[in-house]
């Protein structure tokens, strides 16, 4: 079977977290995962030619991450997070500006990529400046399947914005929290189901990922929910493991498995990533079994 390629366009950056420095960004850390589950991906991003620059560099190419799509800015530093954990593990954000990846810039070769690609992720932090905006909105004509990983980290982002990606969207990946505050935009839907029916039939999105934390997941196929109740783990942080969920509901997408073990799948991972520290932990593949079996 053909193995389609990915491409992860957005932040790659330091999270700087009380214990040291890691590295990370949404699109980078559905990379990693999709490259340890098996799956070509390469990210689309922009770093400083600094030395934190240079070692996000080393370590994406240690991961066996294409980093052909990395561009470098002379003038402007690596992006950086400040990350702060809160009371129930969820993290609170500070995203330093300017960052490199404010500045993504747009090339016929980049173009060419993203037209070869199978699927297309991004999120809406990328489109915060207008230089990687409008790279990206140029990009998201490519042919590819656009998965919009939407990730809201107020101030950086606008409801007109949102509304301009979210009509590019084949599929939707959101938190409980992000899907209540855009779909109280247009009504006052009461039910989860009532929720993912509104943003479908606004924008026309086939496809949409809910996670709830300690509770669980649901995904919404054309008008079809399916709902999990999670894996139970101590968590050590929850870095990353939204974006480890939504690399392993792509993998069995692409494997055309059934929606409920995608989604078991995808809980199972999420979970194990919870349980570990950082957004880039070394597993195998019988890590994520145990965790399906109880183990």
């Amino acid at each position: 079977m053909h193995t389609p390629h990915i491409i992860c366009f957005g932040e790659l950056l330091w999270d700087i977290l009380p214990t040291g420095a890691l590295p990370g960004g949404a699109p980078m850390n559905v990379a990693y995962h999709l490259h340890r589950l098996g799956l070509p991906a390469s990210l689309v991003t922009r770093v400083g030619t600094d030395e934190r620059g240079r070692e996000l560099l080393n370590v994406v190419k240690e991961k066996g991450i294409s980093a052909e799509g990395i561009q470098t800015d002379a003038d402007t530093p690596t992006g950086i997070v400040l990350a702060q954990p809160g009371e129930a593990h969820e993290m609170h954000y500070d995203i330093v500006a300017p960052a490199a990846w404010d500045n993504i810039a747009y090339s016929e070769a980049l173009a060419a990529a993203a037209a070869r690609a199978a699927y297309f992720v991004f999120g809406s932090l990328a489109a915060r400046e207008a230089v990687s905006a409008g790279t990206l909105l140029r990009l998201l004509d490519t042919p590819a399947t656009k998965v919009l990983d939407i990730n809201l980290r107020p101030p950086h982002f606008t409801p007109a914005t949102l509304e301009t990606l979210l009509h590019k969207a084949d599929i939707l990946k959101m938190n409980l929290s992000e899907l209540e505050l855009i779909s109280n935009w247009y009504g006052q839907p009461a039910t989860l189901a009532e929720k993912t029916d509104l943003l479908r039939n606004r924008f026309h999105i086939p496809t949409i990922i809910v996670t709830m934390g300690a509770d669980g997941a649901a995904i919404d196929v054309e008008g079809q929910l399916h709902r999990h109740p999670g894996y139970k783990v101590e968590v050590a942080d929850t870095v990353g493991s939204g974006d480890a969920f939504l690399a392993a509901f792509l993998s069995g997408i692409i494997r055309q498995a059934p929606v409920a073990d995608t989604l078991d799948f995808a809980a199972a991972l999420g979970a194990l990533v919870a349980s570990r520290t950082g957004g880039w932990p070394a597993y195998a593949l019988e890590d994520i079994d145990a965790i399906r079996g109880g183990g």
